[in-house]
């Protein structure tokens, strides 16, 4: 569907037609789906992430800017909403460590558990889990929507020269990661 179809879906939607809406839903939902699972770091929050994603969207709708790319803002749309999701859940985390630090708590395995998982990660979307949002935003954004630097500038409202930063820094880690897995394991790997 290109952006004149989606355009007068919107504005029909706007209108009142709740069907443009259904239609607009029908061309997005799996890459609204896949772009929040790339991005959640949990991933049992994805379900309600995604919900957050359409709640916003119908809520924002009427203030898109027909001027930009629909699915650019859509993107910068998803983005933002992760990026609030994960702010809530550092927010609950940080008060829940506060409180544990009150109780006398036996020693926590999940240091263990989380250098297990590091050791097991075999692919790079594995990899990728890793890094910062900051830093998987713009590796999503650059390899599995295949956008530009200077789309991904726009969706992020960031200047250029800050994703180029960020995806230099994201590739750097993830060749450390890569090469601490080969070493492990005694393979050879490369990330270009």
């Amino acid at each position: 569907m290109n952006e004149q179809e989606i355009h007068s879906l919107i504005k029909k939607f706007i209108q009142g037609d709740r069907r443009a809406f259904e239609i607009i839903y029908d061309q997005i939902h799996q890459k609204v789906y896949r772009t929040v699972y790339f991005l959640a770091t949990n991933k049992d929050d994805v379900n309600d992430l995604v919900s957050e994603v359409y709640i916003e969207l119908f809520k924002s709708i009427e203030r898109y800017n027909f001027e930009s790319p629909f699915h650019s803002w859509l993107n910068g749309l998803i983005i933002r909403q992760v990026n609030n999701w994960n702010r809530q859940i550092w927010r609950k985390l940080r008060l829940f460590h506060r409180y544990q630090e009150l109780e006398i708590q036996p020693p926590n395995k999940l240091l263990d558990e989380m250098l297990l998982a590091n050791e097991e990660n075999e692919e790079l979307l594995q990899w990728v889990e890793h890094l910062s949002f900051k830093l998987k935003s713009v590796i999503v954004l650059r390899y599995y929507h295949d956008y530009t630097y200077d789309e991904i500038a726009g969706i992020l409202c960031i200047p250029i020269g800050t994703v180029k930063s960020r995806h230099n820094q994201a590739i750097r880690k993830l060749r450390q990661y890569v090469e601490r897995l080969s070493k492990v394991k005694g393979e050879s790997f490369h990330v270009s």
